[in-house]
């Protein structure tokens, strides 16, 4: 019940958010909403607002929409050709050009600007783990323990230049391979100097190998880090970037062979890590939040009929052609990107059931 219940809140919030990007634009561009739904199917519960516009929670919640003035269906495909002069005026399909891209946009750009507030939330509230210069475990027969460090040494400076954190230590070490470094430490209040030859470790071969120095000892006491506002904002932009090009590059190296597809997960796996996150704390599952908000922005981005990427793809068409693509084109098009996104439910759905091993479950029940 506690998995079913992260995964509904997480869900919930991560469309919330997107849907709500694209009715703060329309609304700002003068087009009637006519509802915001979270969840798809028959309406459970809902209100209706001073703008006419229905917000609801439905049966099925697995996504959500905003349905405009003048759209068909809550996709956007098609436009009623039935409205007046007046009511053209708030209608989605009838603002310009610009308008929409920006109200189609606003729903991936809500994903992101949701995850640089909670990555900035996290490190100026919760703040991070940080590993301080002192020695845990010494590796035994390691450059560390030839050269006499001792597990709660503390590393004040290495060949003169002061260090304040582990990770620093890390990365001149790393530097350092098959070269003498000064340790400046402090052991029982006492001053001392030790010197250490890190090894000199190759990874791979060839022209692209790694080399790097290794000095064979482990951080040994944490200390949480509190960032200020700016210094929080800023890193919660570069983390928002980050995450982005690691994701882009996984999903390239699927799509290339380099990476197996079967990591992609679907609701099921989602719903899963949601309760396995939610159980580490508020901290761990907003943190979870904000991945999948850049996911989630990424994904209908992508240039799939159906998906906003979709979307935006038709309207710059439309710029170069100075009009609309034909309507059964772009029927075409939604027809072929419904059918990519259900069976790239399907593929991630199964790899969910593989994972599970439901799959070897019933060849059990079989042989």
């Amino acid at each position: 019940m506690e998995t079913i219940l992260a995964f509904l809140f997480v869900l919930s919030v991560l469309v919330f958010v997107h849907e709500f990007g694209h009715y703060w634009v329309a609304i700002r561009s003068g087009v009637k909403v006519e509802a915001f739904s979270i969840g798809f199917g028959p309406e459970l519960f809902g209100w209706r607002d001073k703008r006419g516009t229905r917000w609801k929670v439905s049966a099925l919640p697995l996504g959500g929409y905003v349905k405009m003035f003048g759209d068909m269906n809550p996709a956007s495909v098609g436009q009623r050709d039935d409205l007046s002069d007046e009511d053209r005026k708030h209608a989605f399909h009838h603002k310009s050009l610009w308008a929409r891209a920006a109200i189609v946009f606003a729903g991936p750009l809500a994903n992101f600007i949701f995850a640089v507030i909670v990555f900035a939330v996290l490190f100026a509230v919760v703040g991070q783990q940080r590993a301080l210069p002192v020695v845990g475990d010494v590796v035994a027969e390691s450059p560390a323990a030839v050269a006499g460090l001792q597990s709660q040494d503390r590393i004040v400076a290495i060949d003169g230049q002061d260090i304040a954190w582990f990770d620093e230590l890390s990365a001149i070490v790393r530097q350092k391979g098959g070269q003498s470094v000064t340790l400046s430490v402090t052991r029982n209040d006492q001053f001392i100097e030790i010197v250490a030859t890190p090894e000199l470790i190759v990874a791979g071969e060839g022209e692209n190998a790694e080399r790097f120095g290794r000095l064979g000892v482990s951080a040994g006491a944490f200390e949480t880090q509190r960032d200020g506002p700016v210094e929080a904002i800023g890193k919660a932009f570069s983390s928002t970037y980050n995450l982005t090009a690691q994701t882009l590059g996984a999903l390239g190296e699927m799509i290339s062979g380099q990476r197996d597809s079967s990591e992609l997960g679907g609701p099921i796996r989602i719903a899963q890590m949601s309760g396995e996150v939610a159980e580490g704390g508020l901290a761990p599952l907003l943190f979870f939040m904000g991945y999948l908000s850049i996911s989630l922005g990424l994904i209908n981005l992508m240039p799939v009929p159906v998906l906003d990427g979709g979307h935006l793809v038709f309207y710059a068409i439309e710029a170069i052609r100075g009009k609309p693509m034909g309507a059964r084109a772009q029927e075409y098009g939604f027809r072929v990107g419904a059918g990519l996104i259900f069976s790239l439910i399907i593929f991630a759905t199964w790899n969910d059931l593989a994972q599970l091993g439901v799959w070897n479950f019933f060849k059990g029940l079989v042989g």
